[in-house]
This record gives structure tokens, C-alpha cells and sequence, in this order.
């Protein structure tokens, strides 16, 4: 393609998140800035990026950091010039915290998700049963499914670990990273690794074994260090992750950038896009990419492809409230030396999750106060991402206070609503999206983006956001 061209190709980028910055800077990148529109129906870029910086505590409304072990949010970051604002999370106290009988109890040392790579400490620890505990040494002997299908998360974990082990370890831990119901996610589409260890070991036991002595064989060995900062497994911006959407929009050319902006319909008119936008105002464009949730893409494209629109309306979504809320440390008697707590559905809590904010990154909030970010709603209880104030507060702090042993009112609250945000990655997920995009891919000038299709995190919707941008670029 010519330059030529390149300067006259108008693209039309439509959902202001994370997805629709990364895609607007990959085309940038890519030298296609120049008639590029990026629509955001709200005031505000950033979609669950949202810092808010106020009575000297730093507050992630949305999402609070990223994984590293994927490299697209790391390298975004470098490219930005962001790199020597990433921070680690606080080594002194990695450690999480699972909820039994209403008490905390650490979660046994070196369990990664659903393997667990010790067995010592799950044999001593008060979350199991000796029965549940039995059950799980078993996992070794119990032979890999043959079965190609997809399986539920439930059905893996009790088919390998036994019931009492996914109740009371697994289903906490996934639950507060996909607010889904674990009889419905899909294995394959979300934790593919585990499926992958007892296809190729026997068992995630056995797997989690040999990948540690290869391990240390590669220490001993004096393996060469890889090049470069290392960062622990999650990472975050001092600044806060809205200096990530910052950097983005500073990238962008002035005037491409729509705040404000809803687009209320498209259509195909001769080898064009037409964006309606709110007041019935009309943008015409070359190229389109929706990055915005499948259930709005579903309404918009229903008039120019009714069975993609049918696909994409079937990736159910749920939401959540997020409860950020600030203590003085000597109001918690509980001596916390975790980073967070994950509380199971068995518990009945409206508490999914909470994240120890200020000390899973001591710069959140000064010394001597401790700022927490409550997670409550998902398939658990969805009208909580909706609940007033008045009704939600007193419920998620009563059980905040008697779960930390708190005393006294907080000094600090702010309630941040994700009402329909968290797609459901059902059983048949990753079928689903391999039929939408291959009807999408029959759209011209056409791409989707979004987490509602190969991951949920920073770094997927990354990833899928910048080959969004590239596959109209080979246009």
C-alpha cells in the first residue's frame, strides 16, 4: 500500500478502553494515524483503567495491575517510555488468604491455582479436610481424560482434585479472577495450561514436578539470565494504570479523539463504513474496528450481519462493584501479612474477593492507613454491581469488619460500578469465537477487539487490540 493511500484511509476505531487505545496506537505506530477517529460514547478514555487520586490515597476504580508472564502489557509500557514507571508487588508480603468458617487462613504454600507443587503444605493446612486432602494425593494416580471435548472448570478440578479441593481452593481463586460460575467456564479458554499438563504428564502433580527439577537443572546448570528489568508476576504504574491511558491519547493525533460520542448504528454504503453517531450526525470511514463488549457489538453490526450479531449476543456477561474503603491500621486486629483474600461461594459472603491495595503496593496510601478494594457481584450475586450506596456499603463493611476484625467506621469510601463488563467464558468458548471471527473476517475493512474473546486481561485485550490494527494495516 502506498503512502499515498495510507494518508488518505480514513479509520474509525469505536470503544474508548484499553482495547480501542492499543488499537488506535498500533495504528499510529503503523503510520496510519492520520485519519483516524476514536469514538468513546462516555466522558472519560480508559474504560476499567481508571485511577482517581484523592485524600493522599491512590484509588484503581477498575482493574489495579497486570500479569507479566504475557509480554504485551510490559512491552506496550516500554514503547510508551513507561518503562521505569512499573512497580512490583511488595515481596515482604506475598502471600494470599482464603476464607473458612469466616476465618482466614493462608493458602498453602506453592498451590498455583489449581496444581499444587508442594505437598507438604497442603497436607498440613485447616482449609482441607483429611479426606479432601487424601483426595488430592490421588490426583497422581488418576489417569488424563481421553476425551478431546472442552469440560467445564468444575469438572476438571473435581474430576482431578476431588470436590472439597475445588469448593474450598480452586473455585475461590478463579472466581475472583472471572467472576464466572466455575459449572460453566470453560477449561479450555481460560486455564488451557492445566488441560495441556494432564494431556501431556498424566498428571498436574507429576506435571508440576518435572517442570520444578527442570528448573532447578536449568539453576545449576547456570543457565543465562534473560536480559532486561525482572518483574514479579504482576506489575502496576506508580502513577497509577490511567498514566498507561495517558500516554496513549498523547500519542494520538489532536482531533482524533471523540469523548462524549455514542455510536448508535453502521453500515456497509458502496465499499465504506457509515458510523451514525448520537444527534444523527454521520461519519463515513474506510475501516472499522469495534472494540467494545460482544453484546454492544452484537446491536450494531445485527443490520449488517444478523449471524454474527446472533453469535456475538451469545457471550454472556456479568459485572461487579468495586468497594475501595481506607482504615486507620490499628482499627484491623488481624495482622494481614497477605496480599489479598479470596472468599469462597460456600462461605455465602457478598464478598468476592479483596485485594490489600496500599500493601500490595505500598505507595497507594500513607503510612500507618490501609487502603482495600472489595470485590462483590459476579454470577454470585449480579444485582450487587448495581445496588445503591446505601444498601451495598453497609453489607460488604459488616462483613469486611467481622472477617478483619475491624473496629470503628473507615476513613475513607468510594464505590465503582462494572454493571455487564466480564464476559463468561461458557464451555464451547473458544469454538464460538473461531465461528464469529471467521464470519468477521468476511467484512471488509473490518476487525473486532475486546476482552470478550481471547483473554480478559490488560495484556490479552493488548494483544488482540494491536492485531486488530494490523490486519487492516495488510489491507
Amino acid at each position: 500500500m502506498t503512502q499515498q493511500r495510507n494518508q488518505q484511509r480514513r479509520i474509525a476505531v469505536v470503544g474508548g478502553g484499553i482495547s480501542g487505545l492499543a488499537a488506535a496506537n498500533r495504528l499510529v505506530e503503523l503510520g496510519l494515524g492520520d485519519g483516524l477517529l476514536l469514538f468513546e460514547s462516555g466522558e472519560r478514555l480508559g474504560g476499567a483503567l481508571w485511577t482517581v487520586h484523592e485524600e493522599g490515597l491512590q484509588v484503581e476504580q477498575g482493574v489495579d495491575n497486570f500479569i507479566t508472564t504475557l509480554p504485551w502489557g510490559l512491552d506496550l509500557c516500554r514503547r510508551l517510555g513507561l518503562a521505569d514507571r512499573l512497580v512490583q508487588t511488595n515481596p515482604d508480603f506475598r502471600q494470599t488468604y482464603v476464607v473458612r468458617r469466616g476465618r482466614l487462613h493462608k493458602l498453602p504454600d506453592g498451590f498455583l491455582m489449581m496444581a499444587p507443587t508442594r505437598m507438604w503444605p497442603l497436607a498440613v493446612t485447616p482449609l482441607l479436610s483429611p479426606l479432601g486432602k487424601l483426595r488430592c494425593a490421588l490426583e497422581y494416580f488418576i489417569p488424563p481424560s481421553r476425551s478431546e471435548a472442552d469440560e467445564s472448570m468444575a469438572a476438571f478440578v473435581r474430576r482431578r482434585l476431588g470436590r472439597e479441593a475445588f469448593e474450598r481452593l480452586v473455585e475461590p481463586l478463579v472466581s475472583a479472577v472471572y467472576a464466572a460460575d466455575l459449572e460453566k467456564l470453560s477449561v479450555e479458554a481460560t486455564l488451557s495450561r492445566f488441560r495441556e499438563m494432564e494431556r501431556e504428564h498424566g498428571s498436574l502433580v507429576r506435571a508440576m514436578r518435572r517442570q520444578m527439577t527442570a528448573r532447578r537443572k536449568d539453576r545449576k546448570a547456570g543457565q543465562k539470565a534473560e536480559s532486561g528489568p525482572r518483574f514479579s508476576m504482576f506489575v502496576t504504574l506508580r502513577d497509577g494504570l490511567s498514566s498507561l491511558v495517558d500516554a496513549i491519547v498523547e500519542r494520538l493525533p489532536a482531533g482524533a479523539v471523540r469523548t462524549g460520542t455514542s455510536v448508535d448504528a453502521v453500515a456497509r454504503v458502496g465499499d465504506r463504513w457509515r458510523l451514525t453517531l448520537g444527534g444523527g450526525r454521520a461519519e463515513e470511514v474506510d475501516d472499522l474496528i469495534l472494540a467494545t463488549p460482544s453484546h454492544a457489538a452484537a446491536r450494531l453490526l445485527e443490520p449488517v450481519d444478523a449471524e454474527l450479531a446472533g453469535l456475538l449476543g451469545r457471550i454472556e456477561h456479568s459485572g461487579t462493584a468495586v468497594v475501595s474503603v481506607a482504615y486507620r491500621r490499628e482499627q484491623i486486629d488481624h495482622p494481614l501479612t497477605g496480599l489479598g483474600i479470596v472468599v469462597p461461594a460456600a462461605e455465602r459472603s457478598p464478598i468476592l474477593a479483596c485485594s490489600l491495595s496500599s500493601q500490595k503496593y505500598t505507595h497507594r496510601a500513607p503510612e500507618g492507613t490501609m487502603l482495600l478494594r472489595v470485590f462483590a457481584g459476579g454470577t454470585r450475586r449480579p444485582e450487587l454491581a448495581e445496588t445503591p450506596d446505601a444498601q451495598l456499603l453497609p453489607e460488604i463493611l459488616d462483613n469486611l469488619s467481622r472477617l478483619l476484625r475491624i473496629t470503628g467506621e473507615p476513613i475513607y469510601t468510594r464505590v465503582a460500578r462494572w454493571p455487564n463488563n466480564m464476559p463468561q467464558y461458557h464451555v464451547g468458548h473458544k469454538q464460538l469465537v473461531e465461528r464469529i471471527e471467521a464470519l468477521a473476517g468476511r467484512l471488509p475493512n473490518f476487525s473486532l477487539a475486546g476482552n470478550s474473546y481471547h483473554g480478559v486481561g490488560i495484556p490479552d485485550c493488548i494483544n488482540g487490540a494491536q492485531q486488530a490494527a494490523e490486519r487492516l494495516a495488510r489491507n
